[in-house]
């Protein structure tokens, strides 16, 4: 099966001092519990972090995960998956999973992977929301491992995907859960207020 890596070694600079992956959402760590989704798919998962000891390792040590250090996440996005997808074991392609997206859930992870496996003649599969706008997760074939290699700033992924239009899968999943992340602590507040927060899926 497509292994899952979380991308959970950013700096969470706009949170002035605060961990957004650390924040609770039922008393679960944000990255336990995208942790926990990516499990119930039956994925392999693999989480790439900033250190062997930061906080965040603390919150999956007894999950069926296994960390990925990634010394060049300091560099942002693009050092992380550097790093992170160069220690993935041989697959036929990989899942990119964004630690941050709060109201994702295994549902809409296994649907893109079904996406994966119902039209293989694609080399990217990609989430979005329910208008369409692209977003998270997504799956990238592995003849498009070693263009990883050669990432660099902040970017991520997103000169790899654009680069592949025609061969880019996009798959619709409910609400704005494809884009839905969290960045200051103004953020947290406002979306803790709303319905969306006391509506988020558990599963």
């Amino acid at each position: 099966m497509i292994p899952i890596l979380i991308l959970a070694a950013g700096s969470s600079s706009r949170m002035r001092g605060k961990d957004k992956l650390l924040e609770k959402l039922n008393n679960q760590p944000v990255l336990r519990r995208q942790a926990q989704r990516a499990i119930a798919t039956g994925a392999q998962v693999f989480i790439a972090l900033p250190d062997a000891d930061h906080p965040r390792a603390a919150v999956i040590t007894d999950l069926d995960v296994t960390p990925l250090i990634t010394p060049d996440a300091t560099e942002g996005m693009s050092g992380t998956m550097r790093n992170a997808i160069a220690q993935l074991p041989p697959c036929p392609a990989f899942m990119i999973l964004l630690a941050d997206l709060v109201a994702l859930d295994t549902a809409d992870l296994r649907t893109v992977l079904h996406a994966h496996d119902t039209h293989p003649d694609h080399l990217i599969w990609r989430g979005t929301t329910e208008d369409g706008q692209p977003g998270h997760p997504i799956i990238f074939d592995s003849s498009l491992r070693p263009a990883f290699a050669k990432l660099t700033g902040d970017s991520g992924g997103a000169a790899i995907v654009k680069a592949q239009p025609a061969q880019t899968r996009l798959v619709r999943l409910p609400g704005q859960r494809a884009l839905l992340d969290l960045d200051t602590p103004e953020d947290w507040a406002d979306w803790r207020a709303s319905i969306a927060f006391n509506e988020i899926p558990e599963t």
